[in-house]
């Protein structure tokens, strides 16, 4: 018979008492007092116990293999005890079935506002207007200031998911139903970069029509709703003051040369991978030197958080489709072309559909998954992606398709009430897309309008 989630706590608390007891033992042998009274005995005059140090450190010299055995066997005492609190903890939160045992509520003071933040978004739209005026000069028409460049435009389906548990029935997934969708794929920087040159992360943008219920202030009279998604798990920066510094940055790099893009990328994609085959990972070296994956083999997240109806969430796409899945991991051969990814997607999709599963990771720990903090990682081995949904799009022409993105703007605005993005990065996206979005449009003399259904496109 399985044992309940209190009897194992109980075991754990139990090891962990046993565990505490010899480490307590273990730290007063470890202390400089300690070993002084079991190497040399009772306290003797530091000539004494010089000698003896040197004499002890002469026999471990000797004697290497057993003395570094006896290190690692404390060392691994030492791991198990983290190990063992590490379980601990996690069985507090996750319950036997692997899922968390609760959730956090939403709630405004969720949010923390850092005083002169009005003025750090104003500062951020201004920088996206100087860049935007750069390229406007170098393309002849206005272009998004991030995710410029497509790879591909394509229609389909949202299904939400029957029989979910009610505490993923939130928002426009709280009842089965499908809803059409135009889905956006792209690079994130807000240039058209050579492919052969410059490698960035995707960018996934979903639009959402028919979605009913309370928007967000502005936008009544809308019933679409975006998700702006990136292939990172994170953002690269914490909160809106980072992102300045780094937009501010980047803003003086647009007129560089692409060489220098090129040498950047290269070098970014290089180191990252060392970091990568040590389990580490990058998100700003991955946001300048991102690998050539096949562009619709990419997990994309919304990287911050968001309300979830009662609960808060990040939320992700991943693809499920077999013959996608079979392509991930591998990169796509780029030095013929410059537009080898939307060539990518242009060829898969032009005899096979594809299919996401749409999943959200509730937040069940404020400190561990900050809101606040969009570069840090919310613990999946705590809260694990969950499905809600699957994105189905069918085989169809997404290089012709690309002509209607001109008349879209994907924004985080464009959004219910139940799925407002929360976090600094967040409160400045909302100001700052709808500000650049409008003014693209309008430079290039296209509505302003929010589409309501797919064929307003």
């Amino acid at each position: 018979m399985s044992k309940s989630a209190d009897e194992l706590e109980r075991e754990v608390e139990a090891s962990r008492a046993r565990l505490d007891q010899t480490l307590g033992s273990l730290q007063s042998r470890l202390s400089v007092s300690g070993l002084a009274e079991d190497l040399v005995g009772t306290p003797a005059p530091a000539q004494a116990a010089n000698d003896r140090a040197r004499h002890l450190l002469d026999i471990a010299r000797e004697n290497i293999v057993p003395t570094l055995l006896i290190g690692a066997g404390l060392g691994y005492l030492l791991y198990d005890a983290v190990r063992q609190e590490a379980a601990r903890r996690r069985l507090r939160l996750v319950g036997p079935d692997g899922l968390p045992r609760s959730y956090v509520p939403y709630s405004n003071f969720l949010e923390q506002r850092e005083a002169g933040e009005d003025e750090i978004i104003e500062q951020i739209i201004a920088t996206m207007r100087a860049e935007g005026r750069i390229t406007r000069e170098r393309y002849g028409k206005a272009v998004r200031t991030s995710h410029a460049k497509s790879h591909g435009v394509a229609e389909g389906e949202l299904r939400v998911l029957d029989s979910l548990p009610p505490e993923l029935r939130q928002g426009l997934f709280a009842v089965p139903r499908t809803y059409p969708v135009v889905v956006r794929l792209s690079h994130v920087p807000g240039e058209y970069l050579d492919d052969r040159k410059v490698s960035t992360p995707r960018g996934m943008s979903i639009k959402i029509f028919g979605v009913e219920g309370g928007r967000l202030a502005g936008h009544d009279d809308e019933v679409t709703q975006d998700f702006v998604l990136d292939t990172g798990t994170v953002f690269p920066s914490p909160n809106a003051k980072a992102f300045l510094a780094t937009i501010t940055a980047l803003q003086k790099a647009t007129p560089a040369p692409e060489a220098v893009k090129q040498a950047v990328s290269a070098t970014s994609r290089a180191t990252n991978a060392v970091l990568n085959a040590v389990g580490l990972n990058s998100a700003n070296l991955d946001f300048f030197g991102h690998p050539p994956f096949h562009p619709l083999a990419e997990t994309y997240y919304s990287q911050t958080p968001l309300r979830y109806g009662d609960y808060v969430a990040k939320l992700a796409v991943r693809p499920v489709t077999d013959k996608l899945r079979a392509l991930i991991g591998q990169t796509i051969d780029v030095s013929g072309d410059k537009d080898a990814l939307r060539k990518a997607v242009t060829d898969y999709f032009h005899r096979n559909p594809a299919e996401y599963e749409v999943a959200v990771q509730l937040c069940t720990d404020p400190e561990r998954m900050p809101i606040e903090d969009a570069s840090k990682e919310w613990p999946e081995a705590e809260s694990p992606y969950r499905p809600v949904a699957h994105l189905v799009l069918p085989a169809q022409d997404t290089f012709g398709q690309i002509a209607k993105e001109e008349t879209l703007s994907f924004c985080p605005s464009h959004s219910l009430a139940a799925h407002r993005p929360l976090g600094s990065i967040n409160r400045a996206r909302l100001r700052a897309y709808e500000v650049m979005g409008a003014l693209r449009r309008q430079e290039n003399g296209r509505t302003t309008v929010e589409p309501r259904v797919p064929t307003d496109v």
